[in-house]
């Protein structure tokens, strides 16, 4: 008998820490995203009743980096991190055909982001969540950022 995969909407719920950020230029490389460092924190939870939360906070919030002034952000699915974090809450839904989830923004760390509505893909893979989008950085480069998370509850 195949094993049998559970939909992206039934495999996505849960807690999970993230463990790696990336934006990838169109030529490959990776750039370092500067206002949450290459290796920030991060939690995110989908529960079953269609919420979710994330926060994102750079691991060192002492230097000029973590202070530099937000800067608004044209691209779709961005949010402005403050000072070195990150927090959104609200409201999603999945798509299990497409692999997306749909999220609307019910409240957020800058109020510019509240309202927003981002979709990403999501994949489940075991104990890992995968989530890309593409998005650009502050100086217009459009990238594509990937997020991988560890399931932790």
């Amino acid at each position: 008998m195949p094993d049998r995969k559970p939909p992206l909407s039934t495999a996505m719920i849960g807690s999970w820490q993230l463990t790696t950020r990336e934006d990838h230029a169109a030529d490959g490389r990776v750039i370092r995203e500067s206002a949450l460092g290459a290796d920030p924190l991060g939690l995110l939870i989908y529960d079953r009743g269609g919420n979710f939360a994330a926060q994102f906070m750079r691991r060192d919030r002492s230097g000029p980096a973590a202070m530099a002034p937000v800067q608004k952000v044209s691209g779709a699915n961005n949010t402005m991190p403050t000072d070195g974090y990150d927090a959104y809450f609200g409201t999603y839904t999945v798509d299990d055909a497409a692999g997306t989830v749909t999220q609307t923004l019910v409240a957020a760390l800058s109020r510019d982001n509240v309202g927003q509505v981002v979709t990403r893909d999501l994949a489940v893979d075991g104990d890992t969540l995968t989530v890309s989008l593409g998005t650009t950085l502050p100086d217009g480069t459009p990238v594509t950022r990937i997020l991988k998370w560890a399931r932790v509850g």
